[in-house]
């Protein structure tokens, strides 16, 4: 017979009962969730999609066994590189615990990625289409590389056969460019953090004017680090240009897209990036040869102009300016000694034709021919007629050959006063 009392799934009588309020159990469970699992990794397919108003996206998170209910907050739904829809293979990473107004269980989603071969291109053609409308794509903001870097920045994984790719083509090209490697996981959960913070740090480096962003080949999911908004960014706010060469030729990812140049493997990027030491030494001695010609020139010219000033200097020498003004002077000279001499001469001849014509009108002229000059004496005045003179006026009476004194006697026969 079945003893009651014995039956261990119901409490004795004289058992202690512990008794827990609904609101108290359920808070232990998520109590006991956030302790015990914390934030974890889920794989499953989204349903029951809602995206109200306020930016929050609530969805149920399924697969053939059991459905999750998911809460995706605005922050984090902001950060997403894809827009989540119906059907869509994700996997979520969140904190596990109960909504305690209804006792769900649900998962508070802080990332999201697509998953499989379908839904991450789903994810990367709405990014890209998200970002070319922003305009990060455009050919305008795409930066020329440098001739001749003084170093070489590489983002890149340090074991893997990209940086080899690099090192070996570089080696080849120029052995004398420094490369500087900022070390990072290309691939897996969060390595497009690390890639986009290795960019941010050797673009800071000195002397690093281009930096060569590699990786090799794998599936959509192994490059996904690099399809990613935050790497995209910061590209475009590197200071110096980036060179991608991800994956193999066929391979297009964001940040080829966002990256001033896309080469299409690492060892193209290195040969983009850094120059080909035969093609400089060609160059060097073709340029060194035009500046030798041109020097020439250029000396020849400076010769010809030396010679054209130093004759025109020879001619603004005081010596030369001297013995200029002394010629002009002796020219001068000369001419005004046959200047004064002409003068002379007309002026003689002049001359003699007016002494000829004062000759002829001379009372001298008239003396010489017989006549004489009578003056008083004692005024000199002219005697013209006899009643000019009295009786005993001394006269003077000037010949052609000299002069007599006499005085002045009455006519014969006149009567004596």
């Amino acid at each position: 017979m079945f003893d009651e009392a014995s039956d261990r799934s119901e409490p004795g009588a004289g058992a202690a009962r512990q008794i827990f309020a609904v609101g108290d159990l359920v808070a232990g469970v998520r109590r006991l969730l956030d302790d015990s699992v914390g934030r974890v990794w889920v794989a499953g397919e989204i349903s029951n999609l809602r995206q109200p108003a306020s930016g929050h996206a609530y969805f149920t998170l399924k697969d053939d066994d059991a459905q999750l209910r998911c809460a995706l907050f605005r922050g984090a739904a902001r950060r997403l590189v894809f827009e989540p829809e119906d059907g869509m293979a994700v996997l979520a990473y969140g904190e596990l615990t109960v909504y305690e107004p209804r006792g769900d269980l649900q998962l508070i989603v802080r990332n999201l990625e697509p998953r499989g071969e379908g839904a991450l291109q789903l994810a990367f053609e709405q990014l890209r289409a998200r970002l070319e409308r922003e305009g990060l794509f455009d050919e305008g903001l795409k930066r020329p590389l440098p001739d001749a870097p003084r170093r070489v920045g590489v983002v890149t994984s340090a074991t893997g056969a990209a940086l080899h790719d690099v090192l070996r083509v570089a080696e080849g090209r120029h052995g004398g460019t420094p490369i500087l490697l900022a070390p990072t996981r290309v691939q897996g959960a969060g390595a497009e953090v690390e890639v986009a913070a290795a960019l941010a740090a050797i673009a800071t480096r000195p002397e690093v004017d281009v930096v060569l962003l590699v990786r090799g080949g794998g599936s959509l999911e192994d490059l996904q680090a690099f399809n990613h908004e935050a790497v995209a960014r910061a590209i475009r706010a590197c200071p110096v240009p980036v060179v991608c060469g991800v994956g193999h030729e066929v391979d297009v990812t964001i940040a080829d897209l966002a990256a001033d140049l896309r080469a299409p493997t690492p060892s193209a990027a290195a040969a983009a990036a850094v120059p080909d030491g035969e093609r400089m030494a060609d160059e060097l001695a073709a340029s060194t040869a035009w500046l030798v010609r041109a020097a020439d020139a250029r000396i020849d010219e400076a010769e010809a102009s030396l010679r054209h000033w130093h004759t025109a200097l020879r001619g603004l020498a005081p010596s030369a300016r001297l013995a200029l003004q002394a010629e002009r002077f002796t020219t001068a000279l000369r001419g005004l000694r046959r200047g004064l001499a002409m003068g002379l001469e007309r002026g003689e001849a002049r001359l003699s034709a007016h002494a000829g014509r004062l000759d002829s009108l001379s009372p001298l002229a008239v003396l010489g021919r017989g006549y004489a000059l009578v003056q008083r004496a004692d005024d000199g005045a002219i005697v013209r007629a006899p009643g000019d003179v009295g009786a005993g006026d001394p006269l003077r009476i000037r010949l052609a050959d000299g002069e007599i004194e006499a005085d002045v006697r009455p006519p014969r026969g006149a009567p004596r006063g």
